[in-house]
């Protein structure tokens, strides 16, 4: 009886210390990024000699580019950016044929049309029935029109048709992390090294938008479906409709949005927003790199928990240097066997994942 009671009381501090543990996690992944930086920002000097970007790596301008295909009409611009004929678009996609369907979202779905024949691009196609829809609408094609770096998506042209709106970007080959790593192949694609590859691929994004945009922009929507990969894992971030720039008079009186999981504890609980938040979500994201896992799983019909602090909580607490500042192994079985699929002898029932758009 007394060992039963021993393990009972075991495993309550084991939960406590869990939650203690969350607390110290960014303090972990702070460490992490404070060497990728240093390694980042003063990489070996045998390393940093005769760089050249080819034209790809430099970014497509919008105008120029699509003027090389003759078969594609033009009939205005907005801005600098190109307005393609709504008709050839809706032709392209098949009358957006479902199957066609790249992916979707809150205000409508990106379709694979095919422009050229040497051309396939993206076409998010927006139902602009609010202000918010045409708020994203107008801000992400100003924002993208502005923008030329390898690691953001490249804005092609833009067209409208009553209240649909059009934005035509690159096609990404590969799609997005989020299907790489949570779709049918599980991640198998995915090395080690190619991992990496997409974190720094990302991190190269943030830093462009964070600190060679003026003003600079603050993406506010980071997270694995945004980053695109293309035909060799190159990663850019994409879907700028909830973009701000750092400093916009109305920044603290902004909608909150974003998405569970990734958006920042301080923007979630007082609107707090700054290019901060993002490094938080890319945080996230690095974390859903290494785990593959996704950010936020359903545990139970009723409750939500975030997968990442969790696991990361409990490895914090495994490898504490004081011995017996370590859980027992029995405490940290059952803090994982919630986790796992009952196929893979957990407790999980995928039935029971939420779904994400």
């Amino acid at each position: 009886m007394g060992a039963e009671q021993q393990h009972m009381d075991s495993h309550k501090k084991m939960v406590i210390a869990v939650a203690v543990a969350s607390t110290s996690l960014g303090a972990v992944i702070l460490c992490v990024l404070c060497i990728w930086i240093y390694y980042t920002k003063y990489p070996s000097k045998s390393k940093g000699k005769n760089v050249q970007r080819s034209d790809a790596e430099k970014g497509l301008a919008s105008s120029p580019f699509l003027s090389k295909f003759s078969s594609i009409k033009l009939v205005g611009k907005k801005g600098c950016v190109p307005i393609i004929d709504y008709k050839q678009i809706e032709k392209t996609t098949g009358n957006f044929e479902e199957i066609n369907i790249l992916g979707e979202g809150g205000f409508g779905c990106v379709y694979k049309a095919h422009l050229d024949d040497n051309l396939d691009v993206a076409v998010k196609k927006l139902h602009c029935e609010n202000q918010y829809a045409e708020q994203e609408f107008e801000n992400e094609v100003d924002l993208l029109s502005k923008i030329q770096h390898p690691n953001v998506i490249s804005l092609l042209g833009c067209s409208s048709n009553d209240d649909t709106r059009i934005i035509v970007y690159e096609l990404m080959h590969n799609g997005s992390l989020e299907t790489q790593l949570h779709g049918p192949s599980h991640g198998s694609a995915l090395t080690w090294h190619l991992r990496m590859k997409i974190a720094l691929d990302t991190a190269r994004g943030l830093k462009y938008l964070h600190e060679h945009c003026y003003p600079p922009v603050i993406h506010r929507d980071l997270k694995s479906s945004n980053v695109l990969l293309d035909t060799k894992f190159n990663a850019k971030l994409s879907d700028f409709g909830l973009a701000i720039t750092n400093g916009s008079q109305n920044k603290n009186n902004l909608k909150l949005s974003g998405t569970l999981g990734y958006v920042a504890p301080e923007y979630l609980l007082d609107g707090k927003l700054t290019d901060k938040s993002d490094v938080y979500a890319f945080g996230v994201v690095l974390l859903e790199l290494l785990l593959g896992k996704k950010p936020v799983e359903k545990l139970a019909p009723a409750q939500c928990q975030s997968i990442v602090t969790w696991v990361a909580a409990v490895a914090v607490l495994c490898v504490q240097p004081e011995p017996s500042y370590r859980p027992l192994i029995a405490d940290v079985l059952h803090s994982l066997i919630p986790l796992v699929p009952v196929e893979l002898g957990g407790t999980l029932k995928v039935s029971q994942l939420p779904q994400q758009v």
